[in-house]
């Protein structure tokens, strides 16, 4: 086995933190299908998005040309106080494995979220308290994009109301307290507070609620109060946007060991790591200027991409939101309660939809136990307990490895850590009691979903 030559972990400098985000879609010759109203069918319009979304974020969100977007001064001095994050040689876990593979990871979870989604909550903070909002709506599923947005708006002095997923607000109370420790009002989702939330308990008696669900909840709460407007930690474009700062920094650091990976693996829930990591790679891909083979991991539990259609759909289960084309499980599609939660999301990214319906990457999905099997083996190799959502990407990259060990090949391969798993005990301890189990949904239920699919 070949031994590279490169630190464990390369840290750029604080002046080599990008400086601007990267737009994917300003180098895709297709672009993503646009958001309709869902009354019209026609594009929705700025205007129409407005009572919705902040202003610059709506902005960002309708700019399929603009490559480069410069990232605000306050923004900057933001990100330094965790960036830039790590990347790291996975030494430990190649061992293990005895690969000639070599493995790298982007840890995203050195900050007091402990994942990735504090990229994007600061960025849309800061456009809110630019615009002179009192506050914010959000929902969250794991609990790592609501703790994210407490931490942001503490920081501009903004209100947040959190709809939480009801299964993680009782699997996850800790991260829960942790956003009410930061000033955040937290909810189990769904709830008696919201037209929605009392429609979806009517029809859908003792749910476990979904992310569709809570979305449901925030657009509605945010429409209807003063001042608020909702923001969203997945999905839309302007996330993926803001996202790309962790693609950036991955290609600053491989770029400065003089690595060109081959394999590039993230994990696909909405989209917002896996989509902010691969964004430069896919550019050059894009551009003719390199290749990659890029894999997007989901649960075998919420298999959009794998099992899901491309189609128009509502990006929420109350139907409250405009229709986005993606690819899409049908959003009356209700997920099992399994532990990644922040991938129980029944649709994904436009962006990375259309890449997907492309051939520009692939999908591939897992079983909840693999998973944790993976999970285990990192944590006891590289010393850092994964969450679950993370867990995804590197089953697959171990899996990946194991193929080099049997072929010989020396592939480089890189994946995301979106963050850590201390908060998600619960998951952890139903795999070491082996009461874990996986659940696939049949076509029967999948059927189930598409069929409320709107006629577009």
């Amino acid at each position: 086995m070949s031994k590279l030559k490169v630190p464990y972990k390369t840290y750029l400098s604080e002046d080599e933190i990008p400086k601007s985000w990267y737009n994917v879609r300003g180098d895709m010759k297709t672009k993503p299908a646009p958001f309709l109203n869902p009354g019209t069918h026609q594009p929705m319009s700025a205007d129409e998005l407005r009572p919705v979304f902040c202003d610059e974020l709506i902005k960002q969100e309708l700019d399929n040309d603009t490559r480069f977007i410069e990232i605000p001064d306050e923004i900057y001095e933001f990100y330094k106080m965790y960036r830039p994050s790590p990347l790291v040689h996975a030494e430990f876990l190649e061992k293990a494995l005895d690969t000639p593979a070599h493995i790298f990871y982007k840890f995203e979870g050195n900050n007091t979220s402990g994942s990735h989604k504090l990229n994007s909550a600061i960025a849309q903070a800061y456009y809110a308290k630019k615009q002179g909002l009192k506050g914010v709506t959000t929902e969250t599923g794991a609990g790592q994009w609501g703790t994210a947005l407490s931490m942001a708006c503490a920081f501009f002095n903004l209100d947040l109301k959190v709809f939480m997923v009801k299964v993680s607000y009782e699997q996850k109370p800790f991260r829960r307290e942790v956003m009410r420790t930061y000033g955040a009002s937290v909810t189990p989702s769904p709830s008696d507070t919201t037209e929605v939330g009392r429609k979806i308990l009517a029809e859908f008696p003792g749910t476990n609620g979904s992310l569709g669900c809570a979305i449901s909840e925030a657009v509605e709460t945010a429409v209807k109060t003063e001042g608020y407007r909702y923001v969203l930690g997945s999905v839309l474009n302007q996330v993926l946007l803001h996202q790309s700062i962790i693609g950036l920094e991955t290609k600053a650091a491989l770029d400065k060991c003089g690595i060109k990976p081959d394999i590039i693996i993230g994990c696909a829930g909405g989209g917002s790591n896996l989509g902010g990591l691969i964004s430069p790679f896919m550019g050059e891909k894009l551009r003719g200027e390199a290749d990659y083979r890029i894999i997007a991991v989901e649960p075998a539990s919420c298999p959009s991409f794998t099992r899901g259609r491309y189609a128009y759909d509502f990006a929420d289960t109350g139907m409250v939101c405009p229709l986005a084309k993606m690819y899409t499980l049908g959003h009356d599609f209700m997920p099992s309660p399994n532990h990644a939660g922040g991938l129980r999301y029944h649709g994904m990214s436009p962006i990375l939809s259309e890449l997907y319906d492309e051939g520009l990457m692939e999908a591939v999905a897992v079983e909840q136990t693999k998973v944790f099997e993976a999970a285990e083996q990192f944590a006891r190799t590289e010393g850092i307990l994964p969450a679950p959502e993370s867990s995804h990407a590197i089953r697959v990259a171990i899996d990946e490895a194991l193929k080099c060990k049997e072929t010989g090949e020396e592939k480089t391969i890189v994946f995301g850590l979106t963050g850590t798993g201390y908060f998600d005990m619960v998951a952890y301890q139903s795999f070491n009691d082996k009461t874990m189990s996986d659940y696939i949904p049949t076509d029967e239920d999948l059927e189930k979903g598409f069929a409320g699919l709107p006629k577009i």
